[in-house]
């Protein structure tokens, strides 16, 4: 038996907006589950926790660096940084080189995470036009966590859940609709 998930990360690229607020803005205040997301967002400042601080019961923040993960808590990373998980259970931000074009990455969240919390992360690829992501995914998938794809024909842009699909065949392609009923089930 699987333990029970105990942290969820997100990740997402081009359509991202559009598709996260299909699945943050429902959870209730008492979700209890932290919830890790990156989204490819350009270099200067992003707004995104401004942006789903105003339409989420949950708290939503941008991580900082060296900060406890707490549940029911919506961290996004900070643009220009990539965020990861520490063996703590803290937050970590981090300049190293982009990967894949992209900081933050979602590979580094997501093998980070798979690291940290083994069996007990989900991960969730979202729409996106590059294959960011797929390696973490498969990392997720190896430690023995769920990973999730939103359908590649009702994304945004299709190229990132495609090729989270062929790196990581394991993983189970849902609609946001699915994939929202999905993570408030891993709450219960």
């Amino acid at each position: 038996m699987t333990r029970p998930i105990e942290a969820i990360v997100v990740g997402a690229s081009a359509g991202a907006v559009q598709a996260l607020s299909r699945l943050l803005p429902n959870l209730p205040a008492t979700y209890p589950l932290p919830i890790l997301v990156v989204v490819h967002v350009p270099p200067e400042r992003s707004e995104l926790a401004t942006l789903f601080g105003a339409k989420c019961r949950l708290r939503v923040k941008d991580a900082e660096d060296k900060e406890s993960i707490r549940p029911g808590y919506v961290y996004f990373a900070p643009s220009d940084y990539h965020l990861l998980v520490e063996d703590q259970r803290t937050l970590a931000l981090s300049v190293d080189e982009p990967v894949l074009y992209s900081r933050p990455s979602v590979d580094i969240l997501f093998e980070s995470a798979a690291d940290a919390f083994g069996d007990a992360v989900a991960g969730i690829i979202l729409t996106g036009a590059n294959e960011d992501g797929a390696a973490g995914l498969a990392a997720i998938a190896n430690a023995g966590g769920r990973a999730i794809v939103q359908q590649p024909h009702e994304a945004f842009a299709s190229a990132m859940p495609l090729a989270a699909l062929a790196r990581c065949p394991q993983a189970e392609p849902l609609t946001l609709d699915a994939i929202a009923r999905q993570i408030e089930a891993w709450a219960s």
